[in-house]
């Protein structure tokens, strides 16, 4: 999904028309890229909203 998206955008910003079938010009020169992305992006992205939210949760019960 990730490379997608950035294909898209890519795609908009160079003013291609995608193939018939495909959702956007050079989709699979930016699969590996994109998986990448979401490999390394995605696990850190929950690891930091689930320690601020713990964190949060933390300052709530030592203000009590």
């Amino acid at each position: 999904m990730i490379a997608v998206l950035i294909a898209k955008t890519v795609g908009a910003a160079r003013g291609c028309t995608p193939p018939e079938g495909l959702p956007a010009c050079n989709t699979f020169e930016f699969l590996y890229p994109g998986a990448l992305v979401g490999l390394i992006g995605l696990p850190m992205l929950a690891l930091y909203r689930l320690r601020k939210g713990r964190k949060a949760a933390d300052n709530v019960q030592s203000n009590q």
